[in-house]
């Protein structure tokens, strides 16, 4: 088990390495560095990880750098937080142990774009935005478009195997990674070779997409990209029932229409299917018709283009709030955001496609019980993937904060218990770690063990996947 401090000789070591300035030990960075989105009010559960703060903040520059420290850090079974841009909202860069925050922000290059392989190569501390704006200028974008676009960076996003709103044609980031650079918690450097296909045994990158920093640091990565579209068409389309929504959204998938953007809402106002159609123009054409005849066939009203592209044009706005309001900021500023909508959570399920209607109608029934009400239900990218926005019916009142977790847990225990997983784009943190074994099984031990070989020193940000 690390040791609950770090003693004096490894912040000079590490001044040593990394020069005075990129060495962080004031109270002030320690606490703006020891979170993310993530409030205690939405940690049902998980309180006491944010007891503990980082006990320095490191920020190297190079693979050179993170391998050093990594060492230092292994010897002494110092923790090591990896640290992107500090927007996850799942508490995966709490330290529930204390220790180092590795810091990434510095290593922000883009080292190469190739129009022929339709990669990029860039170092970890990358803002998807920075890459975006870099892209376009030759003609190209990547594939990953959260809503974090302008605060998240790559490494993050790969960390979390995040979703974004082109998952519907290009999947989740891990889907895009071709090959990683990584330090493994000992120091040594790995590199995955950049290519898509492999039959030379197991594709070790997969071991670092979606697992938040527990095997190593990435500290590279080589990501697909794509040309900007020649055609570009939004659509709009109202159904009376997520029902009908869903079951035209099952029937583009299943012919394999795949549009850009995939999302059936359903809130207050009505029950809107927001589509957009991009790439190759004959490509465009032909998807658009066939999707539009498909959402008429179910009953869908075409709303023409208006609607969507109002959803597309404001689909960062939050991110751009979070940059201005909060991000970089100390843990209060950030939970104070959220102070007026303490009673809510926000739920991202995976569920077999033919489950997905009944575990809603499950689901109802046990936020019923607990006087939690649905403001939105949604599919986003894929229809497997079902997503809530919950609250409490009462407000925040005595009491209702502890209902609405009960909810929670037992809405996720649901989706795991119909054959499906409890989140599919934001990770798992502290929010979730205590339900993974639940619902990984035996494999849970096949990931203990993989921690084991790789961190016997169980040095990589400890506490998180369950390890």
């Amino acid at each position: 088990m690390p040791n609950a401090a770090v003693p004096s000789s490894l912040i000079t070591s590490l001044v040593q390495i990394l020069g005075q300035e990129n060495v962080l030990t004031d109270p002030y960075n320690l606490d703006r560095y020891s979170g993310d989105a993530l409030s205690p009010a939405r940690a049902f559960g998980a309180e006491k990880a944010f007891e503990r703060l980082a006990d320095v903040v490191a920020r190297p520059a190079s693979t050179e750098e993170v391998c050093a420290v990594l060492k230092l850090a292994n010897e002494s079974r110092t923790p090591v937080i990896p640290y992107g841009g500090g927007t996850g909202v799942m508490g995966g860069v709490v330290p529930a142990l204390g220790g180092i925050v590795l810091d990434l922000q510095r290593m922000i290059r883009i080292l190469s774009i190739n129009p022929t392989d339709m990669t990029a190569e860039v170092e970890a501390g990358v803002v998807l935005e920075d890459l975006e704006n870099a892209l376009e200028l030759q003609g190209l974008m990547p594939g990953h478009d959260p809503y974090s676009v302008p605060i998240a960076t790559v490494a993050g996003a790969i960390s979390t195997n995040g979703v974004g709103y082109r998952a519907g044609a290009y999947g989740p980031m891990g889907d895009q990674v071709v090959a990683l650079e990584v330090v493994l918690p000992d120091g040594r450097v790995m590199n995955t070779r950049a290519v898509p296909i492999q039959s030379s045994g197991p594709s070790l990158k997969h071991l670092f997409i979606g697992s938040e920093g527990v095997f190593g640091v990435i500290t590279k990565a080589t990501i697909r990209v794509f040309r900007q579209p020649e055609a570009q068409v939004f659509a709009g389309v109202a159904f009376d029932t997520f029902d009908q929504g869903f079951n035209a959204s099952t029937e583009m998938f299943a012919l394999g229409v795949r549009p850009t953007l995939v999302d059936l809402t359903e809130e207050d106002e009505g029950i809107i299917f927001h589509l957009l159609f991009e790439g190759f123009r004959e490509g465009v054409q032909a998807n658009e018709q066939r999707a539009l005849a498909i959402c008429t066939e179910q009953g869908g009203r075409l709303l023409g283009p208006g609607p969507t592209v109002a959803y597309w044009q404001d689909r960062r706005q939050s991110a751009e709030n979070y940059k201005v309001e909060a991000l970089g900021k100390p843990r209060s500023v950030r939970w104070s955001r959220w102070r007026g909508r303490r009673g809510f959570d926000y739920l991202h399920l995976g569920l077999p496609i033919s489950k997905v209607l009944e575990y809603r109608k499950q689901a109802d029934v046990i936020l019923a019980q607990h006087g939690v009400r649905v403001i939105e239900y949604a599919i986003w990218s894929r229809p497997e993937l079902f997503s809530m926005l919950i609250v409490s019916e009462s407000g925040v009142t005595t009491g209702s904060r502890e209902r609405l977790g009960e909810a929670v847990e037992q809405v996720l225990q649901l989706a795991q218990d119909m054959g499906g997983i409890m989140e599919y784009c934001h990770g798992v943190g502290v929010k979730l770690n205590h339900l993974l074994a639940r619902e990984k099984g035996a494999g849970q031990e096949v990931v203990r063990t993989m921690k084991q070989a790789l961190d016997p020193n169980n040095v990589m940000n400890p506490g998180k996947l369950d390890l």
